[in-house]
């Protein structure tokens, strides 16, 4: 099993001892990303702009294996507060192709972001 791990400068650092994406056998799990952006560390606010900040990320770290969003099947989402799920919902969907990959949506402590999702995908 060969298992390649990733860490560019296109992403935000990580914050512990983790890659940002590792790849093994053509699937591809990416870390938990938040909205910050990259290049000037600023946050969005709302939890709307957040998500379109996350999946920025996402789309970065994808990028660096050469996939794009329309290549993930599966998203697990953290929401600091499930209140925020329909403006999160619509920005979601606004962002990823369909078909959607499947998700898992819960409600976490965040440190002072409102949102962070992780994905898998695979390669084809």
């Amino acid at each position: 099993m060969a298992k390649n791990a990733y860490v560019s400068d296109e992403l935000p650092r990580p914050a512990g001892p983790y890659s940002q994406v590792v790849e093994v056998n053509g699937i591809v799990y990416t870390a938990g990303f938040g909205p910050h952006d990259p290049r000037t560390g600023e946050l969005p606010e709302g939890v709307g702009a957040q998500t379109e900040g996350v999946i920025r990320n996402l789309e970065r770290a994808l990028a660096v294996v050469g996939l794009t969003l329309a290549d993930v099947v599966k998203t697990t989402v953290h929401l600091a507060d499930l209140g925020d799920f329909a403006a999160f919902n619509e920005a979601y969907g606004r962002m990823f192709p369909a078909p959607y990959p499947v998700r898992t949506t819960v409600g976490s402590t965040l440190n002072g972001i409102l949102v962070e999702i992780d994905a898998v995908a695979i390669r084809s």
